[in-house]
């Protein structure tokens, strides 16, 4: 889809449901007017579709573009793709501000990233860790017309975030979801006059929050989903909360994320999180490993429940894996403990970088089974 087409009243008013990717044989579902269409990212399960209402889509809009003073001399950069909520979004928010869209056709590459935003006067952004990291390890400097680059669809770990935040990118952690239209916790502008920190990140005004049993995340706020299409079966969200599975710690209307509950496994009768045990590596490294670059994979054991096994992209040091499974194994419980280290070419990731968990796992089952 043509992005300018976003900035349209004709788009916005229509009653005709959208898909956001292509949907195959979308049944004819009344419940389905004025909705838009995303697809999960499948992470740790089969994908399926959110409904997003156009009115919750632009309902986030306003409450991003006030968090961070947009106004209708604000522009818009579109860098991220249209069929996921993160680069919608950033046309839902051009649109409800009265202000310019630009988009960038071009393959990401950093320096033409960073000249494309200083040719546009790009005023705000949004962007992924993995971009974010790119941009650091090319050493380019932010243009000045960068007022803010808000951060989504993973982790970014605070070396790089400090990092971009020296050569001048106005980087601002946020935390959110497909079924929340966006973003529910951005971090301030105010922020910006220290230094990089991952979390806590404050929640937007429209969300209401509560941690539930297991520390799960509940959301409530007119923004929120109306419900799944899977297998050309619509189902309706029945409550005005959002049971999440994302682990965090809430206090004072701020979130620090911790994990997703759906990926804690069972070893020797223990409750295990492996993205627990990654930050954990990540703060061990002492900035030597980048998040995204190595994960930890859970596969089934008939002794224990579950064996841990750390995985790193082909590139990274093995003088530095050496040392920070070492600095792990002194304090780690021995339903904990690691197995040997594999390495792959690289991690299996979604468009917008984010790790399929799910597919890491089917192959590292496989080499394990290789005599």
């Amino acid at each position: 889809m043509d992005a300018t087409l976003l900035t349209s009243p004709d788009f916005w008013n229509a009653s005709e449901p959208y898909a956001a990717s292509p949907l195959p044989d979308l049944p004819p579902l009344p419940e389905l007017a004025g909705h838009v269409l995303f697809q999960t990212s499948g992470t740790t399960a089969a994908p399926k579709w959110v409904a997003l209402s156009k009115q919750a889509l632009l309902i986030s809009a306003s409450a991003v573009n006030d968090h961070l003073r947009v106004t209708p001399d604000s522009r818009w950069g579109l860098a991220l793709p249209l069929h996921h909520v993160g680069g919608f979004g950033v046309a839902a928010r051009a649109y409800q501000a009265g202000c310019q869209l630009v988009k960038s056709d071009a393959r990401w590459q950093p320096t033409a990233f960073r000249d494309w935003l200083a040719r546009e006067q790009v005023s705000h952004t949004s962007l992924v860790p993995t971009q974010v990291h790119d941009l650091v390890l090319a050493g380019l400097l932010a243009p000045a017309s960068l007022i803010a680059v808000v951060v989504g669809g993973g982790h970014l770990d605070p070396q790089t975030g400090q990092a971009a935040r020296d050569l001048g990118w106005p980087i601002l952690a946020s935390y959110g979801m497909t079924e929340a239209g966006s973003q529910i916790a951005t971090q301030g502008l105010a922020t910006l006059t220290f230094p990089y920190q991952a979390a806590p990140i404050p929640l937007l005004p429209l969300w209401a929050a509560e941690v539930r049993a297991g520390g799960l995340l509940a959301i409530s706020g007119a923004a929120l989903f109306s419900g799944y299409l899977s297998h050309g079966i619509f189902t309706a969200r029945e409550s005005e909360w959002f049971l999440t599975s994302d682990q965090v710690a809430l206090q004072n209307h701020a979130i620090t994320p911790l994990g997703r509950g759906d990926t804690q496994v069972k070893i020797l009768g223990e409750l295990v999180d492996p993205t627990a045990i990654e930050r954990e590596l990540e703060s061990l490294s002492q900035g030597l490993l980048v998040a995204g670059t190595y994960a930890v994979v859970a596969l089934p054991d008939e002794r224990s429940g579950h064996i841990l096994i750390p995985v790193f992209e082909s590139f990274v040091e093995a003088e530095v894996i050496e040392a920070v499974l070492s600095r792990y194994e002194i304090s780690a419980m021995g339903f904990r403990r690691l197995k040997p280290p594999l390495t792959v070419s690289s991690l299996p990731r979604s468009p917008l970088g984010k790790l399929r968990r799910a597919e890491l796992t089917h192959i590292v089952g496989q080499q394990s089974k290789t005599p």
